[in-house]
């Protein structure tokens, strides 16, 4: 598709989708929690349709009214052998965290995905999950989808965490809820990263006890439906806070954006960068607030260490706004970029590179030497959302040509609205 280029500025309110972490967790925690569930402001993205298809093929009654969803859960007893392979599509997450509901289930599953899942290794739960009891079978040695899942009886485990995941966290935390009554599971993390799971868990009437790093979960427990108020998906708020930095003469204020501490690290980066960012409200229960940003004078900075996990999802959007900052920005232990839905580190480089940036891919990062103005090309997503979106936000600083976007239709796994919105903003200047 051919991009919006020579933004005039983007001005405007606007609600992001709902947060998509927090969506796939109430969907899920609803189908095995007791009771029913309602979930307001979820995210109808694709991802999200993933795991939903998948709890109705085992048995779940999910309702849409197209305001709230209404979940009628069975427990983790209740959940019934699906007749087909579950397809999820493009989603990691769906991915992990059911693998880990499904260890601890009497019965076999396949799940499978699109050509970007295939490729997304999976042993980083599949090691830890057989250690509890479970059989599951992947594709190579790095256990690639589709994977076979023959689940039953687990054992609580001891297990530190190689890599900085809360998708690999939160699949054991679900496995060791099914372990014996009695067993404790103790799950200790490489980096602190997005604390969902153990507050949702108990939000859900479960028991967890998190010290620093070192989480136990016991086994046995029973969960209790409750009402969960989805907030706007700081990942998808991200493309416009940055758009608003970098679009001259822009002021967006964005509501109800969702502020777990252990999803700001962008905030925390922006501001080291010199941003213009107000938050106008904010609810510390429901851990959301309204943020205003304007365009701003920008510098560079180091991106590293404990940062990386509060702030993975948004290091594309970073590397455009770094590109528009004075000096040299550094983004380092980083490799977790590598297997997401693209290889993140070097399709970014790739992308902003062929547009005229000044970036240099590193084995865990990237070296992003700015201010550069930036050029029309083409840029491909690989059926990577946020690259798609990334490019939707730079052309906006493009002065002339044509700027297209192939595979633009993988913007639709998180942020079916974006086009949409980025209309709205721009037709306000």
């Amino acid at each position: 598709m051919k991009l919006k280029i020579n933004s005039q500025g983007l001005r405007g309110e606007l609600k992001v989708p709902g947060d998509k972490s927090i969506s796939h967790r109430s969907i899920m925690f609803g189908a095995i929690a007791h009771g029913t569930t309602n979930v307001r402001d979820i995210l109808r993205g694709e991802d999200v349709i993933s795991t939903m298809n998948a709890f109705r093929a085992m048995g779940v009654e999910i309702e849409d009214d197209g305001e709230l969803i209404k979940i009628h859960g069975t427990g983790f007893e209740g959940l019934k052998q699906p007749k087909q392979k579950l397809d999820m599509g493009n989603s990691g997450t769906s991915t992990r965290l059911i693998s880990g509901i499904l260890a601890g289930l009497s019965f076999e599953s396949t799940l499978f995905g699109d050509d970007s899942l295939s490729k997304r290794p999976m042993d980083r739960i599949a090691q830890p999950l057989r250690m509890m009891g479970a059989d599951i079978t992947g594709q190579t040695s790095r256990d690639l989808p589709p994977l076979v899942i023959k689940g039953g009886k687990l054992s609580a485990i001891d297990y530190q965490l190689p890599v900085a995941s809360a998708q690999v966290k939160s699949a054991l935390i679900f496995a060791a809820l099914q372990t014996p009554k009695g067993e404790v599971s103790k799950i200790v993390e490489k980096e602190k990263t997005r604390s969902h799971t153990e507050e949702m868990l108990i939000q859900f009437g479960g028991e967890i006890a998190v010290s620093g790093q070192t989480i136990l979960v016991s086994g046995g427990q029973s969960l209790t439906a409750c009402d969960v108020i989805v907030p706007g998906d700081i990942s998808s708020a991200a493309f416009w806070l940055v758009a608003a930095l970098v679009v001259p003469n822009s002021e967006i204020v964005l509501k109800n954006v969702g502020i777990n501490e252990t999803r700001t690290g962008i905030l925390d980066v922006i501001s080291a960068m010199g941003a213009e960012l107000e938050f106008l409200e904010q609810d510390d229960v429901a851990k959301s607030a309204t943020i205003r940003v304007r365009t701003s004078q920008l510098r560079g900075c180091e991106i590293s260490g404990s940062l990386i996990p509060r702030l993975i999802d948004e290091l594309p959007i970073i590397a455009l706004l770094a590109t528009q900052a004075q000096g040299q920005t550094v983004i380092r232990d980083a490799e977790e970029l590598k297997v997401k839905e693209t290889d993140r580190i070097a399709v970014v480089a790739d992308s902003l590179n062929a547009m005229g940036a000044d970036i240099q891919p590193t084995a865990d990062g990237m070296i992003i030497r700015g201010k550069t103005p930036l050029h029309a090309a083409t840029v491909n997503t690989l059926g990577d959302h946020r690259i798609g979106m990334m490019a939707a936000i730079a052309s906006l600083l493009v002065s002339s040509g044509e700027m297209m976007l192939e595979r633009a239709e993988a913007i639709n796994t998180s942020y079916p609205s974006f086009f949409d919105d980025l209309e709205r903003l721009d037709g306000n200047s």
